[in-house]
């Protein structure tokens, strides 16, 4: 009996398996961040982003998705319009590479067998883990000093954008992707070590730190005509 079940169960497995579509692609674009360093705007693209995309379509309404984005994020106190971090000038870079998956939803129909243009709005959410770098900010120089440490910091993807089809097999989007993170460190606001915390500590310890990509992204598909074309 068990095998039977087995057998049938490999049987509606097989087919799906071959009838989905994958995308592959690349994201380029820029990043800003969030917190107690820096402008406090939402979107205002500093630095250089880029990364790549994979995609599993399982409709034409919505479909997994992984991604790995790389950039450097970057904030200074000039360049905030609150007079208090004007005065302080504080200012750090801190590389980062973020990894993510979760699940895209498409606003209206989006089957990229159909012949002829097609266009939607989407929305992508998940979970983020970024790797970064400690470090610590001296308040009597405006120095930014390792700890030569590195952290994960755990976080919710909230992207909106738009998508459309191109020449066949090629899609192109554009998206604003916001990034609320748990931690409160990406900005060196909350020493990793605990020595540290009570001399570098600086900033609202009640928010944790945000960071957003904008930019454009290209992808390619490839695949067996899913089961839910009918044409």
């Amino acid at each position: 009996m068990r095998y039977i079940i087995l057998f049938l169960i490999s049987i509606y497995i097989a087919p799906n398996v071959q009838a989905q579509i994958y995308e592959v692609g690349f994201f380029l674009g820029n990043s800003n961040y969030i917190g107690d360093v820096g402008s406090t705007k939402y979107i205002s693209p500093v630095r250089p982003a880029g990364g790549i995309l994979v995609k599993w379509n399982r409709s034409p309404r919505h479909s997994f998705r992984a991604s790995l984005m790389i950039t450097e994020l970057e904030a200074k106190d000039v360049l905030s319009d609150d007079p208090r971090r004007i005065a302080r000038g504080y200012a750090f870079r801190n590389n980062l590479m973020e990894f993510s998956t979760g699940m895209e939803f498409t606003f209206w129909d989006f089957d990229t067998h159909k012949s002829g243009k097609q266009f939607t709005p989407y929305l992508y959410s998940g979970i983020a883990a970024a790797r970064h770098k400690n470090f610590y900010i001296d308040p009597n120089t405006n120095e930014q000093l390792p700890e030569n440490t590195y952290s994960w910091a755990l976080g919710i993807p909230m992207v909106l954008g738009v998508k459309t089809t191109t020449v066949e097999g090629l899609i192109i989007g554009a998206e604003i992707g916001v990034r609320y993170t748990f931690s409160d460190n990406l900005d060196g606001s909350f020493p990793d070590t605990p020595s540290r915390r009570k001399t570098y500590a600086f900033g609202n310890l009640n928010s944790n730190d945000w960071y957003v990509f904008s930019g454009f992204t290209l992808t390619y598909t490839f695949g067996e005509k899913p089961c839910y074309c009918f044409n």
